[in-house]
C-alpha cells in the first residue's frame, strides 16, 4: 500500500483577508478548545470531589509539567518543519529519518525528565512554596503525572509528524479519545466508583496517564494499520538512534522556540510561587482563574497561528503589501472574539468559578476579584500574539523572545515588587494588565520597524503556525497547545 500523497498547503495569498483568516483559524480554535476542555473537566472533578487544597495542588503540579514539555516542544516543532519539507519533496525516507531522530531524542529526554522529576518532586514543590495543606496532595499528583510524560511526549511527536505529512485529522481523533477517556476515568478513580479503587488526587493523575498511554497505543496501531508515512519498519527502526545531520537542524531551529516557552513557563513558576505565599485560598482561587484564562487566550492563539501561516505564504509569494492587512484583520478579530469572551466571563464568573471551587468555598469571592482585575488583560495580550505571528512568518525569532522577556520579568514582576507594599495582594493580579500593556507597546514598536520586512525570508506556513504556540502563557495548561 502506497503512502498517501501529502496534502498541499491551502492557498492563503488571495481572497478577502478577513474571511480567509477567520475560516482558516476556526479548526485550530476547535482543536485547542478540545484539548483545554480535558484539563478543565479534570480540575472540576478535583475541586468538587477533593476541595480547595487539591485544586491548588494541581495548579502547582501543572506549571511544573508545562515547563517540562516546554523544554522539548521546540525540538518537535523544528522536526515538523523538516519533515514537511521532506514530504513536499516526495522524500519519504528523509522524513522518516527526521521523525526517528526527533522521536528517539525527545523520548530519551522525556525518560530522563520523568525519572529526575519523580525524585525531585518534593524539592520542586518546596521551591514553589506550595501551601502546607496542598503539599502532600501535590506530591502524590505530580509523581504520578511524571509517569505519564514519556507517553504524552511520544503522542505529541507523532501528532506533529502527522501534521507535517499533511494529516491533521488523525491527531485530532486520538486527541478526542484521550480527552474522553480522561474525563470518564477521573471521577471513577478519584472517588472509587464501582470496581475502581479510591485513589483521591492520585486517581486524577493516574486517569491522565492511562488515557495517554491507551491513546498512544491506539495511535501507533493506527499508523501501522494504515501504513501511514511515518511508520518505521525493518532497518528503519534504526532511525530512532539520533543522527548528527538531523540533530543539527532540530537543535539549531528548536532551541530558540524552546527558549521562549521556557521563558514563559519559568515566569509562570515564579508567579505561582508568589501566589502560594498568600495562602491556600489564594492558591485555589488563582488555580480556578487559570482554568478560565486558558480559554481567554485561545482566540488570539488560533488567530495568531492563522495570521502567521497567511503571512508566510504572502512573503513567499512576494506580496509584502498584504502583511499589514493580515495583521489588522488579526488584531480586529482578536479584539472582538477575546473581548466578547471576556465580557461573558465577567458576567457569569461566579457560575463558572463555582464549577471548580464549589458554591460554599471561601475562595470563590477572591477568584471573582482576580477575574475583574486581570481577565481583561488577555485582550491586550492577544494583540501582541497576533503581531508576533506575522513577524515570525518572516523568520523573526529574537524580537518576540526579548519583548516577552521584558513584559514577563522586569515589567510584571517589577510592578509586583514595587507596589506590593501599597496594594498588597492586588499587586499580583494587577501585574497582569501592566505586563500586557508593556508587551503590546514594545510589540508595536518592533512591528513598525521596517528592517524585519526588508530581511523577511519565507518559511513554511506550517512552521509559522506552529511557532505561535510559543507565544502563549502557560496559564492552566498541562502542556502546550498542539
Amino acid at each position: 500500500m502506497r503512502p498517501p500523497t501529502p496534502t498541499k498547503p491551502r492557498d492563503l495569498t488571495s481572497g478577502p483577508v478577513l474571511k480567509t483568516l477567520v475560516l482558516f483559524s476556526l479548526p485550530t480554535l476547535a482543536s485547542n478548545l478540545l484539548q483545554s476542555l480535558n484539563g478543565s473537566v479534570n480540575s472540576i472533578w478535583v475541586g468538587r470531589l477533593l476541595g480547595e487544597a487539591a485544586l491548588a495542588a494541581t495548579a502547582n503540579a501543572n506549571i511544573i509539567m508545562f515547563l517540562t514539555f516546554a523544554a522539548v516542544f521546540g525540538f518537535g516543532m523544528a522536526a515538523t518543519v523538516k519533515m514537511g519539507q521532506a514530504f513536499g519533496a516526495s522524500d519519504t525516507d528523509q522524513a522518516r529519518r527526521t521523525f526517528g531522530t526527533a522521536m528517539g531524542f525527545c523520548l530519551t529526554l522525556a525518560l530522563i525528565v520523568a525519572i529526575a522529576g519523580w525524585l525531585a518532586s518534593p524539592a520542586l514543590l518546596q521551591a514553589l512554596g506550595t501551601p502546607e495543606q496542598a503539599y502532600t496532595l501535590a506530591l502524590s499528583y505530580l509523581r504520578v503525572i511524571f509517569i505519564a510524560i514519556p507517553g504524552s511526549m511520544a503522542t505529541v511527536m507523532i501528532a506533529m509528524g502527522l501534521r507535517g505529512s499533511g494529516d491533521a485529522r488523525t491527531p485530532f481523533i486520538f486527541m478526542a479519545l484521550t480527552v474522553l477517556l480522561d474525563i470518564v476515568l477521573n471521577p471513577l478513580l478519584i472517588a472509587g466508583i464501582g470496581p475502581f479503587p479510591r485513589l483521591g488526587i492520585a486517581g486524577s493523575a493516574l486517569s491522565t496517564a492511562i488515557a495517554g498511554y491507551v491513546s498512544l497505543a491506539g495511535l501507533v496501531a493506527y499508523v501501522y494499520w494504515r501504513d501511514l508515512p511515518l511508520r518505521l519498519r525493518g532497518r528503519e527502526i534504526g532511525y530512532l538512534i539520533p543522527r548528527r545531520a538531523e540533530m543539527g537542524y532540530i537543535l539549531g531551529k528548536g532551541l530558540p522556540m524552546g527558549a521562549q516557552m521556557l521563558l514563559v513557563s519559568s515566569a509562570g513558576i515564579v508567579f505561582i510561587g508568589l501566589v502560594n505565599r498568600e495562602g491556600l485560598f489564594a492558591a485555589a482561587a488563582y488555580s480556578a482563574s487559570l482554568q478560565l484564562w486558558t480559554y481567554l487566550q485561545m482566540p488570539a492563539m488560533a488567530i495568531g497561528a492563522g495570521a502567521s501561516a497567511m503571512a508566510a505564504q504572502a512573503i513567499g509569494a512576494g506580496k509584502l503589501d498584504r502583511l499589514d492587512q493580515i495583521s489588522r484583520a488579526g488584531v480586529s478579530t482578536n479584539l472582538v472574539l477575546t473581548g466578547v469572551m471576556t465580557a461573558l466571563l465577567l458576567l457569569f464568573d461566579r457560575a463558572a468559578l463555582v464549577l471548580f471551587l464549589g458554591p460554599e468555598s471561601p475562595a470563590v469571592a477572591l477568584a471573582r476579584h482576580i477575574q475583574f482585575l486581570a481577565s481583561w488583560s488577555f485582550i491586550i495580550f492577544g494583540v501582541t500574539i497576533v503581531l508576533f505571528g506575522t513577524m515570525r512568518a518572516g523568520g523573526v525569532v529574537y524580537a518576540p523572545l526579548i519583548v516577552l522577556g521584558i513584559a514577563l520579568f522586569p515589567a510584571r514582576l517589577g510592578f509586583y515588587y514595587a507596589l506590593v507594599g501599597t496594594l498588597g495582594q492586588d499587586a499580583l493580579w494587577l501585574s497582569f494588565p501592566f505586563g500586557s500593556f508593556v508587551g503590546v507597546a514594545l510589540a508595536i514598536v518592533a512591528y513598525r520597524r521596517k528592517g524585519w520586512r526588508l530581511k523577511a525570508r519565507a518559511i513554511s506556513p506550517e512552521r509559522a503556525a506552529e511557532e505561535v504556540n510559543t507565544n502563549g502563557e502557560a496559564v492552566g495548561r498541562f502542556k502546550p497547545d498542539m
